[in-house]
C-alpha cells in the first residue's frame, strides 16, 4: 500500500507541474488577447474544490491526470453570445497562438529544467577510448557481420568517431541500414548493419554493447556469490579467463558452464582478489530454470561532475532537448510504420514507476525525466488529431486557407473522431503497463535510460 501511494504522489507531482504550466500557457495566451476564461482546472470531471477570482473559477476537479483551460465561445455548438471577449469572435491567428501556447510552454519548461539542473551539476560520461565494442549477441546483425569484441566503431552514417549515444540514437530503428567502419588491429574495414527488433525492450538492434567497467550492483542471499565474499561495488574483472566488458558477459558464461565450477577475479579497494564458486540451478522469476551465482552487474561509468554558467548550461540543455525531441519524433513515426514495437508507449502506471524510481535516484534523474516527459506531453499535444492543440492548430489553418470556418457538424464530428481516439489510446497504454508489470523480465525503461543500459 505504501509503494502505490508513493507512486501516485510522485505521479502527480511530475504530471501536475507540466499540467500546470501547459494550461498556464493557454490561459496567459488568453488573457494577452482579452479572452474570457471561465475556469482553470487542474483535472477533469466533477469540482472537488477551489476559489474563484474575477470570471474565473480555478478548481481541482475529481481525475487529476489532466487539466483544462474552458473559454467563453470555446466549444462547437455553445450558444451564439454576443459578448466580444468569447475566443469565437478573436481572429485565427489569435486562435492558433492561445492552442499552440500550451505545448510552447511545456518545451520552455524542459529547456529551463535541464538548463537550472545543468547549473547545480552537469554530469559528463567520460569515454576517451571512444566507442570500443565489449559484447557482440549471437546471431545478432553484428555477429554475422563479423565484428568481434575490441573492435571500435571510427565512423558512423558519415560521422568521424561516434560516441554509444549517437550510435544507439540511430540504432533504435529497426529496417535502416547503417553504414559502419569498424577498426581492428590498426585496419579499418566497412560493414553494413540493419537494426532488428530487440523483443525485450521493443526497439531496434544490432546486438552489441559498449566496453566498459563492470561491477557488482547486488548479491543475492543464499546463491554462491554470497558466501565466496562478493560484494556490492566489486569491480569484475575476469570470469573463467574470459574478461568482463559488459554486463552481459558474466551471466552468459555462468548459463552455459552446465553447472562447473566457475573462477571470477575481482577487484575491491585495489586489491585483485579470485574466487571460484559452483553455480546452481534455479528459475527465481518463475520463466526458465538456468545456472546462476546470485550476482547482478552493472555499468560502472566514468562521470565527470561540474557546473556550467547560464550560456553553457542554456546551450546544452538546447543540445541533449533537441536530442530527445529527436528520438521522440523518430520513436513515432517508427510506430507508425511499424519499425518499432508500440509496447514501448507508456501510460500513468508507468509514468508513476519511472517517476518514483527517479525520485529515489536522486533530485537530478527525476528533473530530468521531468524534462523528457514534459518534451513528450509537448510533441503528442502537436499531433494533429481532434481535441488536442495540433488538431486545433490543423483545424485553424485550414479554415486560414479556406477562408472560412469549418462547419459546426464537421467540427463536430472531428472531436467525437478525436475523444474515440484518445480513450482507445489510454486503454492501450494503460493495458501496456500493466502487461510489462505481469511479464517477468520485461520493462521498458524511460528514454535515456535505454542509452545508459546498453552503453
Amino acid at each position: 500500500m505504501y509503494s502505490f501511494l508513493l507512486q501516485v504522489w510522485w505521479l502527480l507531482v511530475l504530471i501536475g507541474v507540466m499540467i500546470l504550466i501547459h494550461e498556464l500557457g493557454h490561459f496567459w495566451a488568453a488573457r494577452a488577447f482579452d479572452v474570457k476564461v471561465e475556469v482553470f482546472s487542474f483535472g477533469f470531471g466533477p469540482r472537488l474544490f477551489g476559489f474563484r477570482r474575477g470570471e474565473t473559477d480555478y478548481r481541482f476537479s475529481l481525475i487529476l491526470f489532466g487539466g483544462y483551460v474552458k473559454m467563453t465561445g470555446e466549444q462547437p455548438g455553445e450558444p451564439e453570445t454576443d459578448d466580444p471577449r468569447a475566443l469565437s469572435h478573436k481572429p485565427r491567428w489569435q486562435k492558433l497562438i492561445i492552442a499552440a501556447a500550451g505545448p510552447f510552454m511545456n518545451v520552455v519548461l524542459a529547456i529551463a529544467v535541464l538548463t537550472g539542473l545543468y547549473m547545480v551539476s552537469y554530469e559528463k560520461v567520460l569515454n576517451p577510448d571512444g566507442a570500443i565494442v565489449g559484447h557482440i549477441t549471437a546471431d545478432s546483425p553484428a555477429a554475422k557481420a563479423g565484428i568481434q569484441p575490441g573492435d571500435k566503431v571510427v565512423r558512423l552514417n558519415g560521422k568521424d568517431n561516434p560516441d554509444w549515444e549517437d550510435i544507439l540514437t540511430d540504432e533504435i530503428e529497426t529496417g535502416k541500414t547503417m553504414t559502419v567502419t569498424m577498426e581492428r588491429n590498426g585496419h579499418q574495414f566497412p560493414v553494413s548493419l540493419t537494426p532488428v527488433m530487440d523483443p525485450k525492450e521493443g526497439l531496434g538492434s544490432v546486438g552489441w554493447e559498449g566496453q566498459n567497467q563492470i561491477q557488482v550492483a547486488s548479491v543475492n542471499d543464499g546463491y554462491p556469490a554470497a558466501a565466496a565474499g562478493l560484494k556490492k561495488g566489486d569491480l569484475l574483472v575476469k570470469v573463467n579467463g574470459i574478461p568482463i566488458h559488459s554486463h552481459y558477459t558474466l551471466p552468459e558464461v555462468i548459463r552455459r558452464s552446465d553447472g562447473k565450477p566457475a573462477t571470477i577475479e575481482y577487484v575491491r579497494d585495489g586489491v585483485h582478489h579470485t574466487v571460484t564458486m559452483v553455480p546452481i540451478y534455479r528459475n527465481p522469476d518463475d520463466t526458465t530454470m538456468r545456472w546462476m551465482i546470485g550476482v547482478l552487474p552493472e555499468i560502472k561509468l566514468d562521470i565527470q561532475k561540474t557546473r556550467l554558467p547560464f550560456p553553457d548550461a542554456f546551450h546544452e540543455s538546447l543540445v541533449q532537448n533537441r536530442k530527445n525531441a529527436s528520438l521522440i519524433v523518430e520513436f513515432l513515426r517508427g510506430i507508425i510504420e511499424r519499425r518499432m514495437s508500440a509496447r514501448n508507449l507508456s501510460g500513468p502506471i508507468g509514468i508513476a514507476h519511472y517517476a518514483t524510481e527517479a525520485a529515489q535516484e536522486g533530485t537530478g534523474p527525476f528533473l530530468q525525466l521531468m524534462s523528457v516527459v514534459s518534451l513528450n506531453l509537448a510533441i503528442f499535444n502537436l499531433l494533429p488529431i481532434p481535441i488536442l492543440d495540433g488538431g486545433m492548430i490543423l483545424t485553424l489553418l485550414i479554415e486560414m486557407v479556406m477562408g472560412r470556418d469549418l462547419s459546426l457538424n464537421v467540427r463536430e464530428a472531428m472531436l467525437k473522431v478525436g475523444f474515440i481516439f484518445l480513450m482507445m489510446l489510454v486503454v492501450f497504454v494503460i493495458y501496456n503497463d500493466i502487461a510489462k508489470r505481469l511479464t517477468p523480465g520485461v520493462l521498458i525503461p524511460p528514454k535515456g535510460a535505454t542509452v545508459q543500459m546498453r552503453r
